[in-house]
């Protein structure tokens, strides 16, 4: 069994407001191994995109154990974390957060270019081709569709090469075709490129897609069923073959 790729242990997340403390988090415990897909469904104020946030490195716990990748995110100063997050972790948010006055080219190059990668717009351009819009590479935000946009996010989510990818309602701003055509990317990059995917959602159908499901519900994780890994289930159906 490898090591878990996400470790989180007894993380809360409180914050302070007018009435009081309110608690978002609740002692979330959580182990996820290496190119594994895990979902995250729950209502809305359930803490969902917060912990997305704990996971990303964008929101700092309260208390408790954050490590992605054996480094302990909670050891680290904030130009450090940022530059882990640039190294090791795609976000894809569902508003797509694209710069509107650079191309689609440009809003790719941007994380390779902090990342002080030498042939950032190849790097760029390649991952363009990957989601189908290398015709698309000089147009901006406001000239490409809303599953244009996503699709210019996702390859700038993985023009990095990470190993955890957090995908945040990916689908909500998009119609079902869509939906589903950036969906399917998804799990392209988690099947074939062996990234971590978590994915936060309100739909049970995508939810259904991952290995392994989670209920957020009033700032803890339940589990909402699990299948096996797709390895142990390939290997499970090869047994009940040659038996």
């Amino acid at each position: 069994m490898p090591d878990p790729l996400i470790r989180l242990e007894d993380v809360h997340v409180t914050l302070t407001s007018a009435a009081g403390p309110v608690k978002i988090l609740q002692g979330v415990d959580l182990a996820v191994t290496p190119g594994s897909s895990v979902s995250v469904v729950g209502p809305s104020g359930s803490g969902k995109s917060t912990l997305l946030g704990v996971l990303g490195g964008i929101e700092r716990p309260s208390q408790g154990l954050v490590e992605i990748d054996g480094q302990d995110l909670g050891a680290l100063d904030e130009d450090r974390l940022a530059s882990f997050r640039g190294q090791r972790i795609g976000i894809l948010f569902q508003s797509f957060h694209l710069i509107p006055t650079m191309s689609a080219l440009e809003n790719v190059a941007v994380p390779l270019e902090l990342a002080g990668v030498a042939e950032a717009f190849e790097r760029a351009e390649a991952g363009l081709a990957a989601v189908g819009l290398a015709k698309r590479a000089g147009h901006y935000p406001g000239q490409l569709s809303g599953g244009e946009q996503q699709r210019v996010a996702l390859a700038r989510a993985l023009a990095n090469q990470p190993k955890l990818l957090l995908a945040d309602e990916p689908t909500g701003n998009l119609d079902q075709a869509t939906g589903a055509e950036i969906v399917d990317l998804l799990f392209k990059a988690q099947r074939t490129d062996g990234v971590t995917l978590v994915l936060i959602t309100h739909e049970p159908g995508l939810a259904a897609r991952c290995e392994r499901q989670l209920k957020m519900r009033d700032g803890r994780l339940q589990p909402a069923g699990e299948r096996p890994h797709r390895l142990a289930r390939v290997a499970g159906e090869a047994a009940g073959e040659v038996a």
